[in-house]
């Protein structure tokens, strides 16, 4: 079951279950749109794996389904100097 991640990893927006414009990737890391599409071009930065749009979890299914309230924040910046570093 998806763990539906409370906010973007690499701005920390919110991002409730019923977000649209939140995105995953075959890992579940979570960004928003916004970040998926201008700062990532639809690329995890930490599996390289394909961004998509998370499906919503109905309304009803939360109560006995919640979603995960662990937030992970890795600003950009960090991303990248740890992808620079790991292949220098």
């Amino acid at each position: 079951m998806l763990q539906l991640r409370p906010n973007c990893e690499c701005c920390n927006t919110d991002l409730p279950p019923a977000a649209l414009n939140a995105r995953i990737c075959s890992f579940e890391c979570t960004f928003c749109a916004d970040c998926a599409d201008t700062k990532l071009n639809g690329i995890c930065p930490n599996c390289r794996g394909e961004l998509v749009r998370r499906p919503v979890r109905p309304a009803a299914k939360l109560a006995n389904n919640p979603p995960s309230t662990e937030r992970v924040f890795k600003p950009l910046g960090r991303a990248q100097k740890a992808d620079s570093a790991a292949s220098a």
